[in-house]
């Protein structure tokens, strides 16, 4: 396994601080690591700049290096003597005296520190006195070339750039990010461009047919916008690409026919914010975290719930992730230490659904029992229980939808009625299909700027109402069989439906 050191990640931040003259980020940075870039333009322009004198360009690199102690009084006792060998006496004695290092030299070596201080105060200059056992000019200058060369080294420019350009180009060669995608740097994902308006989709683009004995349960798209993942009743968990309607065949264990799976029915799924990891959830109460890119499985609980898991929802953070189950309780895992962390009790009935709010402070989680609960994850307490019907009569909640940028919720029961709510359960407003009978909605999700509300009737049909107006705006038929759910892209005006006619429809508009 090929391991990065530490001390090169540094350089290649010196290399970029010194070719973008950021000389004071430089120079901390050295500092407070001690680590030292140490690299010239050229090494042999570097020495021969130090055979030929060239000492303005000399010290000039050595300002960016970190040179031994004792090497670098050699380079600046010479300097001196071919200062005074030039008659600059005032300028060699400056040198001698105001620079840190000579100074240094005076304290530890004060026979050689006086021996220039003698040789500055010489009325001529005596080439025999200031080099000593037969050297001169030229072979001392010969001799820090060579004590210098072993201290610096040349590599080739932008080196931090490049190596992310390759990283970048090697993440398209194996498929992981898509050709001719824009990808952000900083925070590690493709920067996908959102559509400008909130629009809602009518014409179905995509139809992705599962066998005969199978159908889609649940389905989600990534939050970066890559990637739609559906689990089925087969327990296969199947990766989409959404521009096409097919399987991304670029992730090598699709290709290979090697999909992620659970032994039973998978029931819920949940993406964490960065895209990274995905949990799935099935019939049997387990639960298996997984690493999309390489389908991996990295972490499983067995025994997460002791029935099936209708709904999981990651933390603000994807430190944590709740599970909702037809056992009436609600359960926060730790991911890091694989435990059951705390149990969410008060429902009497299935809990249908459960979501984490905007701003992660709360978990609201709706029931067969015609309640929707207000809970506090820190504490699991529950912090308001309401039922969105008005007559208080117990209708089952199917869902209940954070709306985007707002402290409202989207309450779905099962009745041909959806509802806006506070978390204190107070109803803002109400959006009824006005069907008495045949139209109770099965499903429902909100668009990605919170305009738009799409929910899925009993009587296959996909209704959309608009959020703000309370206004129902448009009637699609979906499917042929009863709908099971619909997801909602992060950034287009895409939507994802799937029933129990073994397809899952893609819609735009």
């Amino acid at each position: 396994e090929l391991e990065v050191d530490a001390q090169d990640v540094v350089r290649l931040m010196l290399q970029f601080c010194k070719e973008n003259g950021l000389k004071d980020s430089l120079k901390a940075l050295q500092q407070e690591s001690q680590v030292a870039l140490n690299t010239v333009e050229s090494v042999e322009g570097f020495l021969s700049d130090v055979q030929a004198g060239n000492w303005d360009a000399v010290l000039t690199a050595c300002q960016s290096l970190q040179l031994p102690v004792p090497k670098l009084m050699a380079l600046y006792e010479q300097v001196i003597l071919e200062l005074l060998e030039l008659r600059e006496i005032e300028v060699a004695r400056a040198m001698l005296r105001q620079t840190e290092l000579m100074l240094s030299m005076k304290q530890e070596h004060p026979e050689r520190y006086l021996r220039l201080e003698h040789l500055c105060s010489r009325p001529i200059w005596d080439a025999r006195e200031a080099y000593e056992g037969g050297a001169n000019k030229e072979s001392r200058r010969v001799e820090i070339a060579k004590m210098l060369s072993s201290e610096v080294s040349v590599v080739p420019p932008s080196r931090l750039l490049v190596l992310i350009g390759q990283a970048l180009k090697w993440q398209q060669h194996q498929g992981l990010l898509p050709p001719g995608t824009q990808f952000d740097v900083f925070r590690g994902t493709a920067a996908a461009k959102p559509d400008e308006t909130d629009e809602f989709p009518t014409k179905c683009t995509h139809t992705m047919r599962f066998g005969k004995k199978s159908h889609a349960e649940c389905a989600a798209f990534s939050p970066d916008g890559q990637y739609l993942v559906s689990g089925s009743i087969d327990g296969f968990v199947e990766v989409w690409d959404h521009e096409t309607g097919r399987l991304r065949k670029d992730l090598k264990y699709q290709a290979k026919d090697e999909l992620m799976m659970h032994e039973d029915a998978v029931l819920a799924l949940a993406w964490s914010k960065d895209s990274e990891m995905l949990a799935t959830a099935d019939q049997t109460g387990k639960i298996k975290i997984w690493k999309v890119r390489s389908g991996q499985c990295v972490k499983r609980f067995d025994k997460a719930h002791a029935q099936g898991i209708t709904c999981l929802c990651f933390s603000r953070d994807s430190s944590q992730l709740c599970s909702a189950s037809y056992d009436a309780t609600m359960r926060i895992h730790g991911l890091k230490s694989g435990k059951m962390l705390k149990e969410l009790r008060g429902h009497s009935s299935y809990i249908n659904h459960c979501t984490y709010t905007y701003d992660g402070l709360r978990v609201v989680s709706s029931g067969s029992d015609g309640l929707v609960k207000v809970w506090d994850p820190k504490t699991a307490e529950c912090v308001a229980s309401f039922r969105p019907n008005p007559a208080g009569v117990e209708v089952p909640v199917n869902c209940c939808q954070p709306l985007p940028k707002s402290d409202h919720v989207v309450v779905c029961d099962r009745s041909s009625t959806a509802y806006l709510m506070t978390l204190q359960g107070q109803v803002v407003k109400t959006l009824s299909s006005g069907k008495k009978t045949g139209g109770d909605f099965l499903s429902a999700c909100v668009s990605r700027m919170g305009q738009w509300l799409y929910c899925l009737g009993e009587d296959q049909m996909l209704y959309v109402f608009n959020v703000g107006s309370g206004k129902l705006d448009s009637i699609t038929a979906c499917h042929d069989k009863e709908p099971i759910g619909v997801c909602h892209h992060p950034h287009k005006n895409l939507l994802a439906t799937f029933a129990s006619d073994a397809t899952l429809k893609l819609w735009r508009p």
